[in-house]
């Protein structure tokens, strides 16, 4: 069976709820806005327009993995963090990432089976059970994962991982696949359950607009290249830690194309109709 982007949509509907307006995934969260700069490595392995060097402006959405918008911070979930660059000619590029470092789906039908198993129910350990046993998989990045839904002190101070890779074309026309990492200037460990609860359901809303008010938070781009071997149409396979360049700051630009991950395609039409879907006038 081939699953249609409407389909995940109303997967999503399904266990989360549905909210009009709001986003099927990732419905609670806050706007900032920034810069992004480049070093000069980034400009040495692509062409795209925002590795060049130039601080270009961005916006920010660092958000709950969850669909249901009232969700309190202190849930356990995975955390995102999308930034949208916006380039010298008007167009823009984006990087998506979450907090969790390892996915545990390879197809978008994998992906709404996991979604559904893992939504609190009677009938949750079963549901979670046979999704392990058809994706095994998962089950080597449960201990991270599993990690990575504590509630965190803020969205500025743990990392995000873009999952897919992306084929990063130079001025040469040379090409490598990368995977990028988000990696906070200041981390804090995780929050207990008890002290999340202490600071109130909006916590994370209220934190990072308290902070950004004192003050810039900080990123690095961390960029992993792929080398002979790495699966780069796979967002589940694990590459080599040691092949990290630095450099600092599913739509692309010149100079960056998709890999052949099917999840990955599969966003860019889930994403278009999700967004035709709360945005469209009520009758």
């Amino acid at each position: 069976m081939t699953l249609t982007p409407e389909e995940a949509i109303d997967a999503a509907n399904e266990v989360f709820g549905s909210h009009p307006g709001y986003r099927a995934l990732h419905a609670k969260g806050t706007l900032c806005i920034g810069t992004f700069t480049a070093t000069p490595a980034g400009k040495r392995l692509t062409r795209a327009a925002h590795m060049q060097g130039e601080p270009v402006k961005v916006t920010v959405r660092v958000s709950n993995g969850g669909g249901n918008p009232q969700v309190p911070d202190y849930a356990p979930d995975v955390r995102g963090l999308a930034v949208k660059c916006y380039l010298p000619d008007g167009s823009r590029t984006d990087i998506v990432a979450q907090s969790a470092p390892r996915f545990p789906a390879r197809t978008p039908e994998a992906f709404v089976e996991l979604m559904r198993a893992s939504h609190p129910s009677p009938s949750m350990p079963l549901k979670f059970a046979r999704f392990l046993a058809r994706n095994p998989v998962a089950i080597r990045g449960l201990p991270a994962n599993t990690a990575a839904l504590l509630p965190p002190t803020s969205y500025g101070a743990i990392r995000y991982y873009a999952v897919h890779a992306y084929r990063w074309i130079d001025l040469d026309g040379a090409s490598r696949y990368v995977r990028y990492t988000f990696v906070p200037h200041e981390s804090t460990r995780p929050l207990s359950p008890v002290q999340a609860r202490r600071r109130g359901r909006d916590y994370l809303q209220h934190e990072i607009r308290d902070r950004l008010a004192q003050g810039p938070v900080r990123f690095k781009l961390e960029l992993q290249l792929a080398e002979s071997g790495d699966r780069v149409e796979d967002p589940t396979a694990v590459w080599p830690k040691q092949r990290q360049v630095v450099i600092d700051p599913v739509r692309v630009t010149d100079g960056i194309e998709l890999s052949d991950d099917p999840i990955l395609r599969f966003r860019e039409r889930a994403y278009a109709a999700s967004v035709a879907r709360r945005t469209a006038l009520a009758p």
